[in-house]
């Protein structure tokens, strides 16, 4: 039996969907900002596995709570750790590409140096080196740009603004690969069923694209007769900076455990039927 943090997100949302064998806590069962209630129900439910799909995501507002998400995203998943280590039991870990700086146009490989821009990047950056500490042999799942029918993320947001504007400005100068949440479970699903895997991945759609250009997709495959125009990340301002290179090399985690970069043009299609949205 797989124990899940994380219930509504949209990675627990598609693990649900896949496993009957798996207990998954949400906050009523598990409030991550209560670092050692999380440890306290490994220890409770001492299952096969453990699977952390929970995270404070709110990358903006992260700027202003800090505190919060340094016990969501770093203590937390430590303590997670360190009772599944007690256990003797696997640790899969998910993070994310905002681990690093965002410079120049190569893809990024798990062993490359780590620059957070940000609080949010910060915080996930302490949780992986936290697990790391408590945990002999963790496996790190880094990945970008998720995306499903659940929750809040860049689809939903271009398909109801794209229905009710003709003209949208989106950066170009972001690049990065967008990753079906479903791709994402399935991908945990089978890390965690082979019990000597450890290391730090990649995982992220293909091909890489800018923001820009994935709107037009949304809009298309919608059949939504939005404009879209280009515009730098200059003119868009944030609270917190993005990085301008989300690309990652997945290769080392294909040759680890066969699991390619999925299409993520499939599964926006998949996304938007589930949603009523196909054109």
């Amino acid at each position: 039996m797989i124990l899940v943090f994380g219930k509504t997100g949209q990675v627990a949302k598609e693990l649900q969907r896949r496993t009957k064998n798996a207990i998954f806590l949400g906050r009523e069962d598990a409030d991550l900002s209560d670092p050692q209630s999380c440890a306290d129900q490994v220890t409770k439910h001492a299952p096969s596995c453990v699977i952390n799909a929970a995270a404070y995501t709110a990358v903006d507002r992260a700027e202003n709570e800090p505190d919060l998400a340094q016990k969501v995203n770093a203590e937390a998943p430590a303590h997670m750790a360190q009772a599944a280590q007690r256990l003797g039991i696997p640790f899969v870990h998910v993070s994310t590409d905002y681990v690093f700086d965002g410079a120049g146009n190569v893809p990024f490989q798990p062993n490359d140096p780590v620059a957070p821009l940000g609080v949010y990047g910060r915080t996930k950056l302490a949780g992986e080196m936290g697990v790391r500490d408590a945990h002999a042999t963790p496996v790190i799942l880094r990945t970008s740009w998720v995306f499903s029918a659940h929750g809040s993320n860049f689809v939903k947001s271009m398909l109801r603004h794209g229905a009710e504007k003709s003209e949208m400005k989106i950066v170009w100068d972001q690049i990065g690969g967008p990753t079906p949440a479903a791709d994402i479970a399935d991908a945990l699903l089978e890390i965690a069923s082979q019990r000597n895997a450890s290391g730090t991945y990649h995982f992220s759609g293909k091909s890489d694209v800018s923001w820009a250009d994935f709107a037009r997709e949304i809009f298309s495959l919608a059949d939504l007769d939005t404009r879209v125009v280009d515009i730098p990340t200059t003119d868009y301002p944030t609270p917190a900076q993005r990085p301008l290179n989300s690309r990652l090399d997945c290769s080392s985690l294909e040759s680890a455990f066969g699991i390619a970069r999925p299409e993520w043009r499939s599964g926006l299609q998949d996304v938007l039927k589930e949603l009523g949205a196909s054109a």
